[in-house]
């Protein structure tokens, strides 16, 4: 062969290379998942009210924000979230990536001020970085179905005291309040046709660009589809069913969306209203349902319309060669690592947010109506949860952590192929201006002592040295001033809260047991002398939070120590520490959920996190 022979066919290699190389790039594609941002507007300005909030007494700048207490009473984080939320934009931008879902909760409460606050945010990433934007509405987005007053008494003001805002003068205890309550129609909870209508261009109606849309009620197909068809078949009120039982009508915000060639999004409004049993009459009336918050279980009973149409989705999708990614509010699958009954045993039915778990008919439902992946939130917790039907489909339901709690995250899905997907959790601990609000929270506890408070909380939360442990902290707090004295029984918590790590092991009295575990892990009595069951507690929930996210912060060292105890409790006396030795283990050991991969092909899940 000649030496021009070769030079072209080098050339040829090259050129195929490359263009391998771009179709390859162009076929991954990245979507990023923000779940429960929960965002209040700590900067937005009251349309009927002159009220800017108070001074930070070192920046100067105007702030309405709640007060510490109420942060540390809550599983979530009111105030510094918002420039997490930030923090979590810009990291995206900086990645390229262009398509972000928001599961539900994008708001505090569904209130004018703050769900404006956010359009502006999305407007404004939407504009200057080209992203796209497809949300879905959560239990603190739409309160009820239609619009209701609505009062915080927990906001800052003066002088660290407590300042009620309030939409009414009339739903608050004015003999209760130290300042002059604000009154403003921005603080209401708005309903589906307010909130729906101001976040319209983030995946709630269809756009020129988008490829495909739908919901569970329009009349077209694939392949009649057009932009104006959509629009037609877009507005709320031809977007109703029927509740159960009743002879009233309510929204449903789902849809379908194809943004990118070959990617359909499922946005399952699971925000399922219980009516009472004596309805008022009245037309429009919030007062006539309960919240949303049991998610999936209540979906099953009241708004079935939705099994129907996934099928009808999923059945399409397969069948024209599209990749479809399901999100809602709500998780699918149990979200305990499996150890909700043992839970139940241990704390009751009502507590440890156990009411919120999906029954296993849900997950059988939606896996056997064709979803096979699932992004949900709600939780505020970084889980994965697998489960499979008799008939041999799998459903892979991925927990998005909140940016509100610990260990604030989001999740990046990367598509490989048509079966090969990626999904990464990428942590936001270093945020900018996180501490600006302290001087605040500074004000408010000198008050809190001023007034002798009885519960104040601890000010070494002021010292965290970055966002991460801010959060951190915000759970240490919340389990010592509400989870232990609201959720465990007070018999089990005296019999482990402050008994050292060493007396927890020795409880059996088995040395010679004790001594043989110690030596096959290399450890000593030593070891388990610094810390106590208040530790061992509090790393419970940052493992049921944050699962493996929470490793490299509690150490494999203390989580070998934690299991030598939960071996040696399972051969108790007590039932109850037998039940709770056989939580703890579960809640360290789930599916990947960190870093992994999905194989839709051959339904396997394969972790991708270096140990």
């Amino acid at each position: 062969m000649s030496f021009k022979n070769i030079f072209c066919s080098l050339i040829v290699l090259v050129l195929i290379s490359c263009k391998t190389e771009q179709h390859s790039h162009e076929k991954k594609i990245q979507i990023a998942f923000i779940a429960d941002a929960h965002l209040q507007d700590i900067f937005a300005k009251f349309e009927d009210n002159d009220y800017q909030g108070i001074k930070n007494p070192v920046t100067g700048e105007y702030a309405n924000i709640r007060t510490m207490n109420s942060q540390l009473h809550s599983t979530r984080i009111f105030n510094e979230n918002y420039f997490a939320f930030l923090q979590a934009l810009n990291d995206i931008v900086k990645r390229g990536i262009k398509e972000v879902v928001l599961p539900g909760d994008f708001s505090d409460d569904g209130q004018p001020v703050h769900v404006r606050g956010l359009r502006k945010i999305l407007d404004e990433y939407s504009q200057k970085y080209g992203i796209s934007f497809f949300i879905t509405t959560g239990n603190h987005d739409v309160v009820r179905p239609f619009s209701q007053d609505a009062v915080k008494t927990d906001f800052l003001g003066k002088d660290g005291k407590e300042q009620i805002i309030s939409s009414s003068t009339s739903n608050f205890n004015k003999n209760k309040t130290e300042l002059e309550p604000i009154i403003t129609a921005d603080i209401k909870n708005w309903g589906y046709q307010e909130t729906i209508q101001e976040m319209r261009d983030f995946g709630f109606f269809p756009k020129k660009t988008d490829l495909y849309w739908e919901t569970p009620f329009s009349d077209y197909t694939y392949e009649q589809y057009n932009f104006e068809k959509a629009q037609k078949e877009s507005a709320l009120e031809k977007r109703t069913y029927l509740i159960k039982n009743t002879n009233l009508f309510l929204p449903d915000a789902s849809y379908l969306v194809e943004p990118i060639k070959g990617i359909w999004l499922l946005a399952i409004d699971a925000n399922a209203y219980v009516p009472n049993e004596k309805l008022s009459g009245l037309p429009n009336n919030p007062n006539d349902f309960s919240g949303a918050n049991t998610g999936y279980n209540n979906v099953l009973i009241y708004k079935s319309h939705l099994i129907n149409w996934v099928k009808k989705v999923s059945a399409e999708a397969k069948q024209k060669g599209k990749i479809l990614i399901a999100f809602s509010h709500y998780p699918m699958v149990e979200f305990n690592n499996n150890a909700s009954p043992e839970l139940k045993e241990l704390f009751g039915a009502n507590k440890m947010q156990l009411q919120r778990v999906p029954s296993e008919e849900v997950a059988q439902q939606f896996a056997d109506a064709g979803i096979q992946v699932h992004f949900g939130g709600h939780m505020h917790i970084n889980d994965t949860g697998v489960r499979k039907t008799a008939n041999g489909n799998t459903l892979f339901n991925i927990q998005t952590p909140s940016l509100a709690a610990y260990m604030p995250a989001y999740k990046i899905l990367t598509i490989h192929s048509n079966s090969e997907l990626e999904v990464e959790t990428i942590v936001v601990g270093k945020v900018a201006n996180f501490n600006s609000l302290f001087p605040f929270y500074e004000e408010e506890y000198d008050h809190l002592k001023e007034i002798k408070s009885k519960e104040i909380w601890d000010k070494e939360i002021l010292k965290a040295k970055d966002y991460a442990a801010f959060t951190n902290w915000h759970l240490k707090e919340l389990v010592r001033l509400r989870f232990l004295p609201e959720d465990f029984p007070a018999d089990f918590l005296k019999s482990i809260e402050k008994l050292s790590g060493r007396e927890l092991l020795e409880r059996n009295k088995n040395t010679n047991e004790v001594a043989k575990d110690l030596k096959e892990n290399s450890l000593t009595l030593s070891d388990f002398e610094s810390w106590t069951g208040f530790d061992m507690i509090f790393d419970f929930y940052r493992l049921k939070n944050a699962d493996e996210l929470a490793i490299p912060e509690i150490g494999n060292k203390r989580l070998k120590q934690y299991e030598l105890i939960c071996r040696q409790l399972k051969r108790s006396n007590d039932p109850k520490l037998v039940l709770w030795a056989k939580i703890f283990l579960k809640t360290m050991h789930g599916e990947p959920s960190d870093h992994f991969k999905i194989d839709l092909k051959n339904n396997k899940i394969d972790n991708l996190s270096v140990k």
